[in-house]
């Protein structure tokens, strides 16, 4: 019913029509390609472009082009390889330090523990494996761009697995999180989206992010992922 209405707009009004496209234009996530392999980047940027949710505004295969992209466009994401000339790790930190507006993604074959944990401590939100299927990493990328960070689950999985060998003594009392945040905390542990958080608790998501910011900041991690490893490890081993 509502898209009929925007139809009937679309035909009677040529400047509806344009304000729709220069509206849609103004929403849609600037992103940057970074892959030494031109044929895997331009078949990524088909996706992202026919998807119509992203504008991508360069492409680059090296470290050296990638942070001049980075620079001169300053995009919402930029994805990189891990495996990349000049290192999508190292890419990626001097990104985060020049220009930290930018959420980094790596897109990558690398299942490799040490490189998800180093994508992390370079300030990446969000780490995938190449084999994701297009729709799946248009709604990744989306949720990344909104708030979110994400871990393809087989490795998330491995890296709670490799924590809970290791016995932590923290607490929710050892970080002064207070009720609300414990309970938030408790949920993302679990892998729920700020979002479902929101619609969980009666809370609006802006007020979630709220929450979530200051739940990072006192468990002294950088992201929502460091965040639900350091909640599972305080689940799994309670200060008593």
């Amino acid at each position: 019913m509502l898209t009929g209405i925007f139809i009937e707009r679309d035909v009677f009004c040529s400047n509806c029509v344009y304000r729709r496209k220069a509206n849609n234009m103004a929403e849609r996530i600037s992103i940057v390609v970074v892959d030494d392999h031109p044929l895997f980047r331009e078949g990524v940027v088909t996706t992202l472009v026919e998807s119509g949710l992203f504008d991508v505004v360069a492409q680059a295969g090296s470290k050296e082009e990638a942070i001049i992209q980075a620079e001169k466009h300053l995009p919402d994401l930029m994805l990189l390889d891990v495996s990349m000339p000049g290192g999508g790790i190292e890419t990626a930190t001097e990104i985060s330090s020049r220009v930290p507006v930018i959420k980094i993604i790596m897109l990558t074959v690398s299942e490799q523990e040490h490189d998800v944990q180093a994508a992390l401590k370079a300030q990446a939100r969000g780490y995938i494996l190449k084999g994701v299927a297009s729709e799946d990493l248009i709604s990744i990328l989306q949720d990344i761009h909104n708030g979110d960070s994400y871990i393809s689950p087989n490795l998330a999985v491995n890296l709670l697995m490799r924590s809970s060998e290791k016995p932590k003594r923290d607490s929710p009392e050892d970080f002064d999180l207070n009720d609300r945040e414990r309970q938030i905390l408790e949920k993302l542990a679990i892998g729920m989206s700020n979002k479902e958080i929101a619609d969980d608790i009666y809370l609006s998501e802006k007020t979630v992010k709220h929450y979530m910011t200051n739940i990072m900041h006192k468990l002294h991690v950088s992201n929502r992922v460091q965040a639900a490893i350091k909640a599972y490890e305080m689940s799994k081993y309670p200060n008593r």
